[in-house]
This record gives structure tokens, C-alpha cells and sequence, in this order.
């Protein structure tokens, strides 16, 4: 009970979203972030070449996956991974420098090179991230590791599959962990604000972001000193109330 009465007493401003999107209606927002995804080390890459001539792919084992030599299972499911150096080998191809690249620079290039070297005169590649994943933990319904599929996740999204923030959870104040090439950076997202989220930079997320929503400060943590006090003092009013229920008992029974 106390504890629902703090959330309770929590302001309903500070747990409305995206407070003044509504003007959005007169006063559009030019969307200045972009969300495609660059190529990092340690992505596992999906590469896959097609040509309207069949017989031009015989060099390829006659599979349009780019590595599979011939069973397309074990690349289907792993790709070929980003070394830490921001490389991939390509087969025949040789190796290529991608880390940095989009997945369409990269399709493109890998078309070049196979023009280039005669190998297939109308190719046409695509290149997939098959290890796109983001963490969500902290004050949210179903906290875990989210795969997804495609370029474009926005930090509404992610929050929305981890099944929203619980009411203990502070809108304000999301923290989000990013690996930029070689340094990890935070940023904080206020929910609360439709600015603020929606010209955020980690509006769009990327590859390997954590996000930890953190609890209200009237909740406090599970096992922290404010949880264990306010667990006590529950426990301490409920002998109390028991004890004033069996006196007050007492008097009215002793006036009759």
C-alpha cells in the first residue's frame, strides 16, 4: 500500500511522454538524424550476389551467399564478421576494408569489384547486420537483449518491445551507452519532452546500445537502504493497526 501510494504521489506530469508533440501538427520537425546504420567491427555480415546469368556465379559455388561455399546454412545464420580492424575477406574478392561503411556503400563497392574484375558483369548485391541488438534493462516491464531485424529502431520502439517503463521508472532521466569507434559515450533521453526525444541522437539507436531506465527516487532500488525502510515501516504500521483494531475491540467490549 505505501508503496502504490508513492507511486501515486508521483506528478502526472512526469509520467506523460513526449509532452508538446501536439504543435508538431502546425509546426512540423525537420528530421535531421540519420538512422542508417555504419558498418562496425564485429557485425556479422549477410552478403548476398545475384546476376540475370546464372553460369557467372560459378565462381561462387553457384550460391548467391558470399562465403557459403555451397551451403548457405552456416553463413545464413553466422555471416561474415567485421575483424577489429574494421575488415572482412571476401571470397575471391579479397579483403575489404567496410568498418565506417553504410550496408549500400558497401553492396555497392562489392559490385565494383565485380565488374572491375570481370567476374560478373551485372551483379547485384545486398548487405545485411545480422547482429543488430540493443539492451534494455532498469525499471522496465520485460528488461532484456532485443535482436532486430533492418536499420531503422527508435528508442520509443525498444522500450515499447521491452514492455514499457514500469510506473517505478523515471521518463526523465533515460541513460543511454553508446560505443562510438573507440570510446563509449552516454546520453540522457527526457521522455517527457517531445524536443528532447525527438531530437535526441539516440532517437534512432544503434548497434550494441544499452539502455537503463532508472528507478524513481521515492521507490529506490530493490535492497537499498530506501526499500528495506520502507518495507520495515510497512511491516510496523501493519502491527500497529493490529494492535489499535484489538484495543479498540477491547473497549467497546468492556463498555457493553
Amino acid at each position: 500500500m505505501i508503496l502504490a501510494g508513492l507511486v501515486s504521489c508521483t506528478p502526472s506530469k512526469k509520467m506523460i511522454y513526449l509532452q508538446g508533440a501536439d504543435e508538431l501538427a502546425n509546426d512540423p520537425q525537420t528530421i535531421v538524424q540519420n538512422y542508417e546504420l555504419k558498418i562496425t567491427p564485429d557485425d556479422q555480415l549477410l552478403i548476398t550476389v545475384s546476376s540475370k546469368d546464372g553460369e557467372l556465379l560459378e565462381l561462387f559455388a553457384n550460391s548467391e551467399v558470399l562465403g557459403s561455399s555451397g551451403s548457405t546454412s552456416i553463413q545464413e545464420s553466422v555471416g561474415l564478421r567485421v575483424d577489429k580492424e574494421g575488415k572482412i575477406e571476401v571470397p575471391v574478392l579479397g579483403e575489404m576494408q567496410v568498418a565506417g561503411l553504410t550496408r549500400g556503400e558497401l553492396a555497392k563497392a562489392i559490385e565494383a569489384k565485380l565488374v572491375e574484375g570481370d567476374y560478373i558483369k551485372d551483379p547485384t548485391v545486398t548487405v545485411q547486420i545480422r547482429n543488430f541488438k540493443v539492451t534494455v534493462m532498469g525499471e522496465v516491464n520485460s528488461p532484456g537483449v532485443q535482436t532486430v531485424t533492418g536499420d531503422r529502431l527508435t528508442i520509443l520502439e525498444a522500450l515499447t518491445m521491452a514492455g514499457d517503463l514500469a510506473p517505478s521508472g523515471k521518463r526523465d532521466n533515460i541513460l543511454v551507452v553508446r560505443e562510438e569507434g573507440d570510446r563509449r559515450v552516454s546520453y540522457v533521453v527526457d521522455l517527457t519532452s517531445s524536443e528532447k526525444v525527438l531530437t535526441s541522437p539516440c532517437y534512432y539507436l544503434k548497434q550494441n546500445d544499452v539502455i537503463y531506465v532508472q528507478p524513481n527516487k521515492s521507490i529506490g532500488v530493490k535492497g537499498s537502504a530506501t526499500m528495506s525502510f520502507i518495507s520495515a515501516s510497512g511491516s510496523i504500521l501493519s502491527v500497529i493497526a493490529s494492535v489499535l483494531s484489538i484495543v479498540s475491540m477491547i473497549i467497546v467490549l468492556k463498555d457493553k
